[in-house]
């Protein structure tokens, strides 16, 4: 690597400039799957590109259209953190996201559900069940790359929690019940709130907590890869699948006939399927 590159002043999300890191950009494209040859290959024909003040986000877009020439499967999974932030405004198809992974480790979900506590109702985002446990997660999707969730968070969704506990405990049937408070973010915590979390036995599930079982760890374990992370799909055609519940593109794959209202041309439907393919084999 040029070691010019070293010099190159990057601008973050937060508009803060910090060195350019060459082994960070590495350590992305290998974490894809990406061959050793088409890391180098990648790296090789973005540092000519770097200029002083050059964003985050534009060195992510060079790599990811080189990678994508090379390997659709990597350069899905290089996207993947970026996919998860395009499941559009209302925050609703990451909750049928998290519930969808869930339901990989063998629970049965709802979401949207509305609980009496002591004190006041709550609604509940995704409700997942397993051999009498019981799973209460609220999420917190975000957009924009930099935003954490911080102890603030965790306090309140912990309080929430413990009001809809002790009204189900006031029914001795469920005195048998394993109860579990989750917060699940498609960003990160701050040390605090993870600190609080493993305190007060809130489970907490971010885009790398907990290490190795993280977001992105379970969902390259499973294959379950939002619609968001396809590039041969169009913006409009991801919202309308994920508006009618559609997320996974295992889904697609399964039930191509999904894809049907969106009036496909059937040469692009091929180019979609085998790019949904490629991704969760």
């Amino acid at each position: 690597m040029p070691n010019l590159a070293r010099f190159v002043q990057v601008r973050k999300n937060t508009g803060e400039l910090v060195p350019f890191d060459p082994m960070k950009l590495k350590e992305a494209l290998r974490s894809s799957g990406a061959s050793d040859t088409e890391t180098d290959a990648v790296i090789g024909q973005v540092l000519p590109s770097m200029y002083d003040g050059i964003t985050t986000k534009k060195i992510f877009h060079l790599a990811y259209s080189l990678l994508r020439k090379m390997s659709s499967r990597s350069a899905g999974r290089y996207k993947l953190k970026k996919a998860l932030m395009e499941m559009g405004n209302t925050g609703f198809p990451f909750e049928q996201f998290v519930a969808r992974l869930l339901e990989s480790e063998g629970y049965t979900t709802q979401t949207g559900q509305i609980f009496q506590g002591r004190c006041v109702q709550h609604e509940v985002d995704v409700i997942a069940r397993k051999n009498g446990r019981l799973v209460m997660a609220e999420c917190k999707y975000h957009q924009t790359e930099g935003i954490k969730s911080d102890v603030k968070i965790s306090l309140y969704v912990h309080s929430r929690f413990l009001d809809i506990r002790q009204k189900l405990m006031e029914d001795p049937g469920n005195h048998s019940i394993s109860f579990q408070p989750m917060l699940v973010t498609n960003t990160r915590f701050t040390e605090d709130a993870i600190q609080f979390g493993e305190c007060s036995g809130l489970d907490l599930l971010s885009w790398d907590y907990p290490q190795g079982h993280g977001l992105k760890d379970r969902i390259d374990r499973t294959g379950f890869f939002p619609v968001t992370v396809l590039k041969s799909l169009t913006r409009q055609e991801k919202i309308a699948l994920m508006d009618k519940g559609i997320v996974l593109c295992r889904e697609i794959i399964t039930k191509p006939e999904l894809l049907d209202p969106l009036q496909i041309p059937k040469r692009r439907l091929t180019c979609i399927i085998q790019e949904a393919q490629a991704l969760v084999k």
